[in-house]
């Protein structure tokens, strides 16, 4: 199935280009015997293809962290960026999950991939994709995975305090840096608790892998609700579908335009180990050279006042940086204590 360009999205009014229907696309679990664990691949960093022939154009995969629809005309700023820089035409493709755009590269259907720290390391496992650059927000080029709540009286130890952002938190993570407040994570049981897909660092992977720490089992122990979004994890804690949900710090940003009360009905309560920041995959079928000039395009528009506007509105990025492969182990770690890999 062909991936289909956010141009041809806002041309036929598609709020979401689903794509890459594959068999086997998504990340395996596996049941590790009592006390183990999967063992996370050693430290990649790519490769390159220097007898391929100078691409004629490009394809960017992105996967949406909210509203895909918003997404489609968010990236065409980026698009034309690119496209100016490189010489040749780029365009941005929205697949349907995190799996989906490292097959897309893969695939060579995509060569370019904004992709959470997981799949940055999976892309270059499975496809020898360079893990280019990591995205800086803030200064920053890791974050923590919150657990947020619509009951602060059973999760809070203090009273909740408005953050910077005027929105409530307890346990002492107004700041945003993890790990905090995981001793409130034993209260979970019993919960209904908003989780993202499996592949998702902050929804899902860094989240269980607390839980599980703190002696919690997933499958017994609590009730899931599965959303595709971290603005819908948000929501759902917020409308009563679920008691607690998790995602990125703080995701309820994302959502206060048309729910100005989210800061104040969804507290939250407790920060996971911080997380390797998403970035920038670039396919090894590609020269050196090219891998290289990507890399310094999307650098350089990042430095600009447009650019960093135009990444806020994509992804809440405010910088790009060269990746540390060795960092992005981090996630992985985390996938194989839960028995992802």
């Amino acid at each position: 199935m062909k991936l289909r360009t956010t141009a041809a999205a806002s041309a036929t009014g598609l709020a979401l280009l689903t794509v890459l229907a594959l068999s086997g696309c998504g990340v395996s679990q596996q049941t590790a015997a009592a006390g183990g664990t999967s063992t996370p691949a050693s430290v990649c960093s790519g490769s390159s293809d220097d007898t391929a022939a100078d691409p004629t154009q490009l394809t960017l995969a992105l996967v949406p962290s909210g509203d895909a629809s918003k997404l489609v005309e968010t990236v065409k700023p980026l698009e034309d960026a690119l496209t100016q820089r490189l010489g040749i035409p780029v365009k941005g493709v929205i697949t349907q999950d995190y799996q989906a755009a490292v097959e897309a590269i893969g695939s060579n259907q995509a060569q370019i991939g904004m992709l959470p720290s997981l799949q940055m390391s999976q892309a270059c496992d499975k496809y020898g994709a360079v893990p280019a650059l990591q995205t800086q927000r803030n200064g920053k080029s890791t974050y923590a995975a919150q657990f947020f709540t619509n009951d602060p009286d059973k999760y809070c130890s203090d009273k909740p305090v408005a953050g910077a952002n005027g929105m409530l938190y307890c346990n002492g993570t107004e700041k945003g840096t993890g790990p905090a407040g995981l001793d409130s994570i034993t209260k979970i049981k019993g919960a209904t608790v908003s989780l993202l897909q499996a592949a998702s660092p902050a929804g899902y992977i860094f989240p269980v892998a607390a839980m599980k720490k703190a002696g919690l089992d997933v499958d017994k122990d609590i009730k899931t609700v599965q959303v595709t979004a971290n603005d819908a994890s948000v929501l759902a804690v917020y409308n009563g579908d679920a008691e607690v949900g998790t995602s990125y710090w703080d995701a309820r940003s994302v959502v206060a335009k048309d729910t100005p009360d989210v800061g104040q009905k969804v507290v939250v309560f407790a920060l996971t180990d911080e997380i390797p920041n998403d970035g920038v995959s670039i396919t090894g079928k590609i020269s050196a050279k090219w891998q290289t000039k990507i890399a310094d395009a999307m650098k350089d528009y990042a430095g600009t006042e447009e650019g960093v506007k135009a990444l806020t509105a994509i992804y809440q990025i405010t910088g790009l940086v060269d990746a540390d492969p060795s960092s992005l182990k981090k996630t992985q770690e985390a996938a194989a204590s839960i028995g992802l890999g």
